[in-house]
């Protein structure tokens, strides 16, 4: 063959080639996995939604909480259990003043506090695989998973602190001096202004210590939890498993709605029951008055007032409220990760 038939042979199979190269180059790309900023805002939109939601379950069973963590020391009990602040509470101030007196800056905290603690988890996934303890790309174990869980309760506390010093003050409204009755039931924005005007901007931060253990011991046992149940669960799903194709199918769906509630239910449960007497000690502290009278009065530390709890009250002082708080948390808690979870697959934002 000379020299021009071989060129025009060369020619031709570039300009055959050449077409077929570029479309496997196309049909190899893969889509774009979510950036970094799109994953914080559905942590963000999609946790608060969840937040919202699990608030209107659990609110009336909060308020009662609340009601039963902070009856005063030395005189007899107001309520005598929760069935009965639940009665008393419905007949003074009928079912919705009651029981979601004050709901909206919890509502406006629900918000806050879920799509931080899901925001926090990330960034504690991604302080994990940054350690090089986890190659990135490969799951984290159960170990690492509490972990990012105190990790976001530990930086979500600071932030939901003075949203729970709102809302326990206009749960618990302050008595009226000299009379067992109670002040007319308050809003946030006058409490937000009589915090400022008598105490400042640290004063927003009184609990801050029974907050810092009640979220990070406790959303490490929330995520924690979660995350074991949910392999628990996986693992015993895999086991009926009857021929490697169903294996494959199992392992790459979610759990079955009803397994996902279990697992969501066992989180709230195990982040209210562990860490409650850190919960009831901050509650009285943030029940007890603003100090308007201009004359100095130290409140009470964390420590001072488990000190004075123990002493009127003993060990079940600190789980006054601990049963109705473990139950309603498992359909509010199971809804947040349904919720939360359902709108990260069926609506992603990329």
């Amino acid at each position: 063959m000379d020299a021009a038939a071989k060129a025009e042979v060369t020619t031709l199979s570039a300009k055959t080639v050449t077409p077929t190269s570029t479309m496997m180059e196309r049909s190899d790309v893969k889509p774009k996995a979510k950036t970094a900023f799109i994953e914080a805002v559905e942590d963000i939109v999609y946790g608060s939604t969840a937040g919202i939601v699990g608030k209107y379950i659990e609110y009336p069973f909060d308020t009662v909480k609340v009601r039963l963590q902070s009856q005063p020391d030395g005189v007899p009990l107001r309520y005598t259990g929760p069935l009965d602040c639940f009665r008393q509470s419905i007949r003074a101030d009928g079912f919705f003043n009651g029981l979601y007196r004050g709901i909206s800056a919890p509502l406006i905290g629900a918000a806050l506090e879920t799509s931080s603690l899901f925001f926090f988890e990330r960034i504690g996934r991604e302080t994990v695989y940054l350690s090089g303890l986890t190659p990135r790309g490969q799951d984290l174990p159960l170990s690492a998973l509490w972990f990012t869980g105190a990790f976001s309760g530990a930086f979500t506390s600071f932030i939901l602190t003075p949203i729970e010093l709102v809302k326990c003050k206009i749960q618990v409204p302050d008595p009226v001096e000299g009379t067992s009755a109670r002040r007319a039931p308050l809003k946030p924005i006058p409490v937000i202004r009589d915090i400022w005007r008598h105490e400042g901007l640290r004063g927003f931060w009184h609990g801050q210590l029974g907050t810092l253990i009640r979220e990070a011991g406790g959303c490490a046992a929330w995520f924690g939890s979660k995350e074991t149940t949910t392999k628990l669960l996986r693992d015993w799903n895999e086991k009926s498993a009857t021929s490697p194709e169903e294996l494959e199918r199992l392992r790459a769906e979610a759990l079955p709605l009803w397994q996902q509630a279990v697992a969501g239910a066992s989180a709230g449960m195990s982040y209210n029951f562990l860490f409650f007497p850190a919960d009831t000690v901050k509650s009285r502290m943030q029940t007890t008055p603003i100090n308007t009278t201009g004359v100095v009065q130290k409140n009470r530390t964390f420590v001072e007032e488990a000190a004075v709890l123990w002493r009127t009250a003993g060990l079940k002082g600190f789980y006054r409220g601990c049963g109705i708080t473990v139950l309603r948390s498992a359909p509010s808690s199971a809804f947040i990760f349904i919720v939360y979870d359902g709108l990260k697959k069926y609506l992603p934002m990329q």
